[in-house]
């Protein structure tokens, strides 16, 4: 079979099983990545081996996984392009608190997993990374179904989350920038100085020239012509970040996706870029995540270290997101409404862990044992989220009667006492 033939046809078979397991999913009540990377794991070498196959060339596995960083890119440009900063304007204090701790936490916890298990400090510092990540979109639709999003605690977890994922983006930035050549204080201060140099380009640049360029393009009889100039500032920011900034080309794509944001024309280009990145490359990447891990290769010790690294996921984005709540302002209720909202993972989570182990920070046993720890924390969220809001409705419902109550006894008393004068 010719080479072009091959990869149609394990893009077709994994398109086809991915938005399959992905409509069961949420059939479910689950998100699509949830059963995008539970197929993948299924046609990976844990079963099927579907890249293994007699008629699959071995080169066939490094060009899925091309594909699959593009559905890298474009995942973070579309992270950049709904983030909504009026969110945040409205819960700042809470957010960026809660958005702070529940990061410092769990990279913490992470980092600590990783010397106990005997990582080197540099893998150890990447596990606590890839836990400090957030993905609230399904959190966010519990909320919905729950008629709280636009609660205090609802707007207070978005705003969190957009902290979140900035902060965590701009931390493997400087992870990457130091390990590239940071030896001496004089490197990691150039680094950091050239990375705020490409920063501030950026965004100046995102400020003052990209509103004119997209506004100039849709003005032009081009056919799909925003789309196509989105994908070539999404493709020159990635390629500037790493070359120019000295970072990960997903913070150039986040950036740019942030900087075509604010333009007017925004609604086109994000609709013309979920077509093709969740019609074509997005499933590609989650389901690419999935063939990479081999269940047949865990042992006793990848499990204990899968269920401390879950251990460490939930506790550590779940006190630190809390204690930042409380300290906000949100009362003890609702800030552990928000920090439970905290503790699912996803795109950004899997994004990082994929960086880590294809830089060579993170061995193949803990980046299956992150996976399965996404897998667990996207499970456990929702039930704990409607736990402890049905627990706040059992408790105001309560109040009003007991309230009731201590009116009634007061009356009943002076009544009997008239009677007594009587």
């Amino acid at each position: 079979m010719a080479a072009f033939l091959q990869l149609a046809f394990l893009v077709s078979v994994i398109l086809f099983c991915a938005k399959t397991a992905g409509y069961i999913s949420v059939r479910l009540g689950q998100p699509s990545v949830l059963g995008e990377l539970l197929v993948g794991i299924l046609l990976g070498p844990s079963v099927i081996n579907l890249l293994e196959l007699p008629f699959i060339q071995h080169s066939m596995s490094e060009t899925i996984t091309e594909f699959a960083e593009l559905g890298v890119l474009l995942l973070m440009f579309i992270a950049g392009l709904e983030l909504h900063f009026s969110e945040m304007r409205r819960n700042v204090r809470v957010a960026s608190l809660a958005g702070f701790w529940g990061v410092v936490f769990p990279v913490l916890m992470g980092w600590g997993a990783g010397v106990l298990f005997g990582l080197e400090s540099n893998s150890a510092l990447f596990l606590g990374l890839t836990l400090g990540a957030t993905s609230v979109s399904i959190s966010a639709q519990t909320l919905i179904e729950l008629k709280v999003l636009r609660s205090r605690v609802g707007l207070s977890l978005l705003g969190a989350a957009v902290f979140d994922d900035i902060l965590i983006i701009l931390l493997l930035s400087v992870f990457l920038g130091i390990q590239g050549g940071g030896e001496t204080s004089a490197d990691i201060l150039a680094i950091l100085f050239r990375m705020a140099l490409f920063l501030v380009f950026s965004v100046l640049l995102g400020v003052w020239g990209l509103p004119w360029l997209i506004r100039q393009t849709s003005k032009l009889p081009i056919s799909q012509g925003l789309l196509t100039m989105s994908l070539i500032v999404m493709f020159t920011y990635g390629i500037a970040a790493e070359f120019l900034g000295g970072m990960a080309a997903i913070t150039g794509a986040f950036l740019a996706g942030l900087m075509l944001g604010r333009c007017p024309e925004k609604e086109q280009i994000e609709s013309g870029v979920h077509a093709l990145a969740y019609g074509l490359f997005v499933p590609v990447f989650f389901v690419n995540i999935g063939l990479s891990i081999n269940l047949q290769e865990f042992h006793v010790g990848i499990l204990l270290l899968t269920l401390v690294i879950i251990f460490a996921a939930v506790s550590g984005k779940w006190l630190g997101a809390g204690l930042g709540a409380r300290w906000g302002g949100l009362s003890k209720e609702e800030a552990l409404q928000l920090g439970a909202g905290m503790i699912s993972r996803g795109e950004v989570g899997l994004i990082v862990a994929d960086v880590g182990i294809r830089q060579g920070f993170l061995p193949p046993e803990e980046f299956s044992a992150i996976v399965v720890m996404v897998l667990a924390t996207t499970l456990m969220t929702p039930p704990i989220l409607r736990y402890l809001f049905a627990q706040e409705k059992h408790e105001e419902e309560k109040k009003p009667l007991e309230a009731r109550q201590v009116k009634v006894q007061p009356e009943a008393s002076n009544r009997s006492e008239s009677e007594e004068e009587a």
